[in-house]
This record gives structure tokens, C-alpha cells and sequence, in this order.
């Protein structure tokens, strides 16, 4: 499994959010992007699923921009992954029982290793949260 730009920049901005935001301070996606290095286009676009997710919230206005919506401790690294890049399974027969490729995947010998590995993936990301890594 190899996570995309959209999983590792999504991560970093919310993590951003995360150092630089407060309820009474927002943090715009220019300033974002001025400490990222990620592009506003592009945070524009990792936003929009961590809005839906309901790990952010947006502020109109002025002084407007991105908050999060929980506590740094309640959002996990994968609350972040699964909202920018959708399930953390390792191969798509995980998610979708036809898409084998070679037939029968309710009879695939290797199916376990997959799921096996997958969970310990999401059992990771899962316990890890923004929290720790805002003490870094």
C-alpha cells in the first residue's frame, strides 16, 4: 500500500490546523499553504473531504478559514487517510467481494494474508492521533 499526495498533504494540513487554530482563531488555506508548501489549489481540494467527514469546520468572513471540529485527541491518522483517500484495504477484493480478478474470491487462498495486513494498517492508523502528533 503506498499513500498518495492527498493522504500525506492531508494529514499535514490537518495537523497544521491542528498547531495553528483555535476557537477564536481560524486558520486561512493561504497561510496553510505558506507553512506547507502545499498548494492552495490543491488544499482546496484535500478540504472538501475533511469537511464532508466532519474532521473540519469553516468559518465565513474576514477573519474566516478552517477550525477543527474535534478535539486533536479524538481524530485519528485514520479518520484523516480514510477521509482524503477512502478505505485503508490493501487490495480492492477487501472492499468489493467481485473485483478478484481471477474468479471466486470467497475461495481465494491469499484473501486473509490481505485482510490480515489491512487490519493491522487501519489498527495503526487508528490509534495514532493528531494530538501526538501535534506534540512533535
Amino acid at each position: 500500500m503506498k499513500i498518495s499526495t492527498r493522504g500525506r498533504y492531508g494529514l499535514k494540513a490537518m495537523v497544521d490546523i491542528a498547531v495553528n487554530s483555535r476557537e477564536d482563531n481560524c486558520v486561512s488555506l493561504k497561510s496553510i499553504a505558506e507553512r506547507t508548501g502545499i498548494s492552495e489549489n490543491y488544499l482546496e481540494q484535500l478540504i472538501a473531504p475533511l469537511k464532508k467527514a466532519q474532521l473540519v469546520k469553516s468559518i465565513r468572513g474576514a477573519q474566516g478559514g478552517y477550525i477543527l471540529n474535534k478535539s486533536p485527541e479524538d481524530i485519528s491518522v485514520g479518520d484523516v487517510l480514510r477521509a482524503v483517500e477512502g478505505p485503508l484495504e490493501l487490495v480492492e477484493c477487501l472492499s468489493k467481494s467481485e473485483s478478484c480478478g481471477s474468479g471466486d474470491c470467497e475461495s481465494c487462498v491469499t484473501k486473509g494474508v490481505w485482510a490480515k495486513l489491512s487490519d493491522s494498517v487501519s489498527e495503526t492508523a487508528d490509534n495514532i492521533y493528531l494530538a501526538e502528533l501535534v506534540e512533535k
